[in-house]
């Protein structure tokens, strides 16, 4: 389940850094000092948003989690990690033009606000995964029932829990070593 959070973190982070550097490139209205300072306070806003958003609701499907059935289906984490950016990347291109486009205005804000968005959910999935750890038990959404790519949306019932061992990914989303 963590994976699904962790999906779209790396791509914001990426896409953002890109953005506040080539924001740089044009003075702006604002100069370039107001904008790394506000783009700074919008990273620092959107990170703690974002990592905090739904966390009664992911608790509240931890919480109420059963074990996987032998006919629930669970997918590999490199399918997941796909899936969520293939069915994502026109948002993600449309956030990285925005932030591009903002950068004539307010020079970097908009990256570096994309990349606490991208940080935010980098936060999420590490306090799952010390959830999960703690727990000793994975926690997974079935394949079907994720709603475009929303491991906590409407359509989630429940979470499945399997052993800390299976699978391919680590507590959190991570790649297993």
């Amino acid at each position: 389940m963590a994976v699904v959070v962790r999906a779209g973190a790396a791509p914001m982070v990426w896409l953002g850094v890109v953005a506040a550097a080539v924001g740089l490139v044009p003075e702006g209205l604002t100069g370039r000092v107001i904008g790394l300072y506000g783009g700074a306070a919008a990273f620092l806003v959107a990170a703690a948003v974002v990592a905090s958003v739904h966390k009664g609701r992911y608790r509240e499907l931890e919480r109420d989690a059963t074990r996987a059935a032998r006919g629930d289906i669970l997918q590999d984490r490199a399918v997941t990690v796909r899936n969520w950016r293939r069915t994502h990347r026109w948002w993600l291109l449309v956030a990285f033009a925005a932030a591009m486009a903002g950068a004539f205005a307010v020079p970097a804000a908009g990256g570096l606000l994309l990349t606490g968005a991208g940080a935010g959910l980098w936060l999420k999935a590490r306090a799952l995964g010390r959830r999960e750890a703690a727990a000793e038990k994975l926690l997974w959404v079935r394949a079907d029932w994720v709603d475009g790519g929303r491991p906590a949306g409407a359509r989630v019932r429940g979470y499945r829990t399997t052993g800390p061992a299976a699978g391919d990914a680590a507590p959190g989303g991570a790649r297993r070593r």
